[in-house]
């Protein structure tokens, strides 16, 4: 997938007009991407289309108009555009109530190493995670991963795949359903 570009990127007025038809599609498309494993973790998938939403929305909200400005959030949401043969995801942690939170980010050091993605009968693909998002003490509730597979493995998608958490606090996995594992291919493809 190629990077989503400045000259594809509207002013916010032009959005405005295109945002009302537009958005709905887009949640569309993101929820089919959004993958829940256990009770605490959502990975949310991403492709250009919902990079370009991002960024334009954060444009709307932030009033985002100088080129230099709207440039900085294409560089940090294109970071979320896979590589071929690859998946791109932020995964959130989410806990309800901000003491849970504060003890679960702690408690789940050393997350990076025990996530995987495993697609059909092959052996499982480990998250690379974006460490700047780990501190020594405790991690971010939002992580950015990504998963790169082999040809053959990107192939298989459809045929079934799962996300698996092995964590020594936190053990879940999740198989996704054909319309998710479709999405996805769609994006590998």
């Amino acid at each position: 997938m190629q990077p989503v570009t400045l000259a594809e990127i509207k002013n916010i007025a032009e959005y405005e007009l295109e945002r009302e038809t537009w958005r709905p599609h887009v949640l569309a498309a993101k929820e089919r991407r959004r993958i829940r494993v256990g009770g605490h973790l959502t990975f949310l998938f991403e492709n250009r289309e919902t990079v370009r939403y991002q960024v334009q929305e954060m444009m709307r909200i932030e009033r985002l108009v100088r080129q230099h400005d709207i440039e900085h959030e294409l560089g940090t949401y294109n970071e979320l555009i896979p590589k071929k043969n690859g998946l791109c995801a932020s995964l959130l942690i989410e806990y309800e109530t901000p003491a849970e939170r504060a003890v679960w980010l702690k408690e789940l050091l050393g997350l990076e190493n025990h996530v995987w993605f495993v697609v059909g009968d092959s052996a499982p693909v480990k998250a690379s995670f974006d460490t700047r998002q780990i501190a020594t003490d405790r991690i971010s509730s939002v992580q950015y991963i990504s998963f790169q597979f082999s040809a053959e493995q990107a192939g298989m998608m459809r045929a079934g795949a799962r996300l698996v958490v092995d964590h020594p606090r936190y053990q879940a996995e999740t198989a996704l359903s054909a319309d998710q594992a479709a999405a996805l291919a769609e994006d590998l493809a």
